[in-house]
C-alpha cells in the first residue's frame, strides 16, 4: 500500500511538471511572437506565466532548451492538427490538397505559434552569431516526406512522371511563403487561398487521361 502510495505520489508530481512545463512553453511562445526573440527575456516569461525565474531555471536548463521546445511544441502542434486529416483521405491526391490545406489552416489559425518561429528564425544566434537553430533540417525533413507522397502517388498510377524533389521544394515554398504574407494581412482570406493553391499542385501533379 505504501509503495503503491509513493508510485502514485510520484505520477501525479510528474503530471504536474509536465504541466508546468507546457505552460511556460505557452508562454514563452506568445512573449516572442509579441516581443520578438531578443525582447522575450527569461524575466518576462516567468511574468507571464506567473512564476519566478526560478522556476523556469528549475524546468529548463536555460533559454535554449526553452526555445528548442518551443520550436519543437510548435511543429508537434501542427502535426496533430493536420495529420488525421491527412490519414483519413484514400487517394492520394486527397492527401496531397489535405496536406496543403491543413498546413494553411493551422498558419491562420495559430498566429502567435508561427510568429514565435519567425521571430526564432530571425533573432535566435549563437555566440558565433550563427543561427542558433537549423531550421533548413526542418524544412528538408518536410520536404522528404512530401516526396514520399508524390512518389507513392506516382507508383499508384495518380500521378503523372516529374521530378519528386522539384515538387516537393516547390510545395513547402508556396506554404511556407504564406506566413510573411498572413504577418502584413492578416485578414488574408486562407479558404480562397487554399484551394486555390490545393487546385494548381493537383493541375500539376494529375496524370492526364489516356488519349
Amino acid at each position: 500500500m505504501r509503495s503503491e502510495n509513493v508510485a502514485r505520489g510520484q505520477e501525479h508530481s510528474s503530471f504536474i511538471e509536465r504541466a508546468r512545463r507546457a505552460q511556460i512553453v505557452e508562454c514563452a511562445i506568445d512573449a516572442i511572437a509579441e516581443l520578438g526573440y531578443a525582447n522575450a527575456s527569461l524575466a518576462e516569461i516567468a511574468r507571464r506565466a506567473g512564476v519566478s525565474k526560478g522556476v523556469i531555471s528549475y524546468h529548463f536548463e536555460g533559454r535554449r532548451e526553452l526555445v528548442e521546445e518551443v520550436v519543437k511544441a510548435v511543429l508537434e502542434k501542427a502535426a496533430a492538427v493536420m495529420r488525421p486529416r491527412i490519414v483519413a483521405e484514400r487517394s492520394v491526391a486527397g492527401m496531397l490538397r489535405a496536406y496543403l490545406t491543413t498546413n494553411l489552416e493551422f498558419l491562420g489559425s495559430h498566429h502567435s505559434h508561427i510568429r514565435a518561429l519567425l521571430n526564432i528564425a530571425a533573432g535566435a544566434r549563437a555566440d558565433d552569431g550563427k543561427a542558433m537553430f537549423e531550421f533548413a533540417l526542418v524544412f528538408e525533413g518536410a520536404v522528404r516526406g512530401l516526396e514520399k507522397l508524390l512518389r507513392r502517388g506516382q507508383e499508384r498510377g495518380e500521378f503523372r512522371e516529374f521530378s519528386t524533389r522539384v515538387m516537393a521544394v516547390a510545395i513547402r515554398n508556396a506554404i511556407d511563403g504564406l506566413a510573411p504574407q498572413l504577418a502584413v494581412d492578416p485578414k488574408l482570406n486562407l479558404e480562397s487561398y487554399a484551394n486555390e493553391l490545393a487546385t494548381i499542385f493537383d493541375l500539376a501533379t494529375r496524370k492526364p487521361p489516356p488519349h
